[in-house]
């Protein structure tokens, strides 16, 4: 019969020699993608790396037996580009900061609801939120989604949306009120004439949701899904079902007796006349301003690249006593030759979180032992007599509690992929404004107040980091919240626009600005209300939420804040000019 013969580099050879010696007169299979090809048995241990199978074979098929052993030979370099290993106990710890702030978050919405809006409003919209987030969670459950810390924070901001669609038609139901019409054709009104703003902010987040999702990467993807759940969600509940709810008392007497205002709230936004344009000059003066420190320090200062962008290997280190971060730095810096490191604390004095991109190019397989080394010789007057093993797996409770690494080339492409995700998400904006408004100055109005804001949260960044406690870093999560701030900046700035349009509908005559200075001052109640209920959910996140979640959120608290200014300030008289 015919043979096929095999012959084997030293390396493989030894552990061929292993594998054939434990498996005396079994059988070897032979696959390639998913199918055997032949199952020889092993006849005695081969060592030196000759092999031979016999078989009664004809030549042709002991000439495919030969193929296939080449082909399953061909080199194709598998490379780790991100690995993470978390320990238990930090995921756990996440989870119940996240769930936590979540649900203190909630409650203060719905006691803020009712404080400016009176019981009866107030409990409707909270029962449109409790259903919003029943209905978020059973489709992320139908889903199978894995909720992660980005994916609540999606969720959360999905339901900042909700309020802002109940904010916006309960404003215009007391706008209707004012104007004199009874409750019941206020209330239908203000659903009538809110729906065209809800449902173009409610859409113009949902492109920057699908934008996320389809160029986004792991964690970017996980706040998209949620985003888009929960405003899908939030627009029924808001839109629809509260709806239902005043159809159904409409004839009780309570009902009859509707406000919409508190004793707290009553005076607040009713007659202002702020003039915005004419503050024109000022705005634009602050606004070069700030571009120009942002500009020096992006030159002087730059930015403080997270390993996702950078490459890296990220350690969470726990001590079982506080820590200095500054004198375990200087500890550690001369150990890793020529390499940046940084360390920060997490959660409280006893966590901290080691970056460095040491030798971050280098193929060697030995290379985490080598830095768990360092590490250990490093701490070594920090973690007492703890074993080398002991502190390097991550079940023990104190010492290495996870791990990260970011080859360099993923980095490329992750930076690239977030730039692409934020230009597309900015044409889009423009263009659906354009579409909806059919006016280049509102496209360029909102694009104007969103560049801003973007640019303003990147360059605070860069000019604050190493100076506020949490880690400041350009990374997948902090492009995620400068996504959702220009998702959050557009819908206000689309309120304000709305409302344009529509005084223009009523006005025709009226001179462009003074139109213009009207609808900002007659949707500043809205606008005020919304920020203030975004921002109470943010702060809860923000100040209960966890670290791993602190520099997101605090993104988003500023992008809030400067947003709401941009409207007013940037998208208004940009629109004018």
């Amino acid at each position: 019969g015919n043979y096929v013969s095999m012959n084997m580099k030293p390396d493989a050879a030894r552990q061929w020699a292993r594998i054939t010696a434990a498996n005396l007169e079994k059988q070897v299979a032979i696959v390639l993608d998913d199918q055997v090809y032949s199952a020889p048995r092993v006849n005695s241990v081969i060592e030196g790396g000759r092999s031979s199978i016999t078989g009664n074979f004809t030549t042709d098929e002991a000439k495919d037996l030969a193929n296939v052993l080449k082909s399953g030979k061909m080199a194709a370099k598998v490379d780790i580009i991100s690995d993470t290993v978390i320990g238990p106990s930090l995921g756990q710890q996440a989870i119940e900061d996240g769930f936590m702030s979540f649900i203190i978050a909630l409650v203060l919405l719905m006691i803020f609801m009712c404080a400016f809006y009176g019981l009866i409003p107030g409990l409707i919209a909270n029962l449109g939120l409790i259903f919003n987030i029943f209905f978020t969670f059973g489709i992320l459950a139908s889903f199978q989604a894995v909720l992660t810390l980005s994916g609540i924070a999606g969720i959360v901001l999905a339901l900042g949306m909700a309020v802002d669609a109940n904010v916006l038609i309960f404003e215009r139901a007391k706008e209707e009120l004012r104007a004199g019409k009874n409750v019941r054709t206020a209330i239908s009104d203000g659903y009538a004439n809110a729906f065209s703003a809800i449902f173009d902010s409610n859409l113009t987040s949902i492109i920057t949701g699908v934008i996320l999702l389809l160029f986004g990467t792991g964690p970017i993807k996980g706040f998209a899904t949620t985003l888009i759940i929960g405003i899908i969600c939030s627009f029924f509940t808001a839109v629809f079902l509260t709806r239902l709810v005043f159809i159904a008392g409409e004839k009780s007497k309570a009902f009859q007796k509707l406000t919409f205002t508190t004793s707290l709230s009553r005076k607040m936004f009713t007659n202002t006349h702020f003039n915005f344009l004419g503050a024109r000059k000022a705005s634009f003066t602050v606004v070069a301003v700030m571009c120009l420190i942002i500009i020096c320090s992006f030159l002087f200062r730059g930015l403080n690249q997270g390993i996702d962008f950078s490459g890296g290997r990220n350690y969470v280190v726990q001590f079982d006593h506080p820590v200095k971060t500054h004198e375990l730095q200087a500890k550690l810096a001369p150990l890793f030759n020529g390499a940046q490191v940084s360390v920060i604390t997490i959660d409280d004095d006893t966590k901290v979180r080691i970056s460095t991109n040491y030798k971050i190019d280098s193929d060697d397989e030995n290379l985490d032992n080598e830095i768990t080394d360092i590490l250990y010789n490093g701490l070594k007057d920090e973690i007492g007599d703890m074993s080398k093993s002991d502190f390097s797996t991550t079940n023990e409770n104190i010492g290495i509690m996870s791990s990260q690494k970011v080859g360099p080339t993923v980095a490329n492409d992750m930076r690239t992929d977030a730039i692409i995700a934020v230009l597309l998400s900015l044409i889009a904006m423009f263009l659906y404004i354009l579409v909806r408004f059919r006016n280049v100055a509102f496209s360029l109005g909102a694009l104007a107040a969103v560049a801003f804001t973007a640019f303003t949260i990147i360059g605070f960044y860069s000019l604050f980091w190493g100076v506020f406690p949490f880690a400041m870093e350009i990374d997948q999560s902090f492009i995620a919240a400068i996504l959702t701030v220009i998702g959050y900046q557009i819908n206000d700035t689309v309120v304000v626009f709305d409302r344009v349009r529509e005084n223009v509908g009523l006005y025709p005559k009226q001179d462009f600005g003074k139109t213009i200075n009207l609808s900002v001052n007659s949707t500043l109640g809205r606008t005020v209300m919304t920020s203030a209920s975004t921002l109470l959910v943010l702060l809860c996140i923000f100040i209960l939420g966890g670290d791993a979640i602190r520099s997101f959120t605090f993104a988003m608290i500023f992008g809030v804040v400067i947003g709401t200014l941009a409207t007013m300030f940037v998208a208004a008289p940009v629109a004018y000019l």
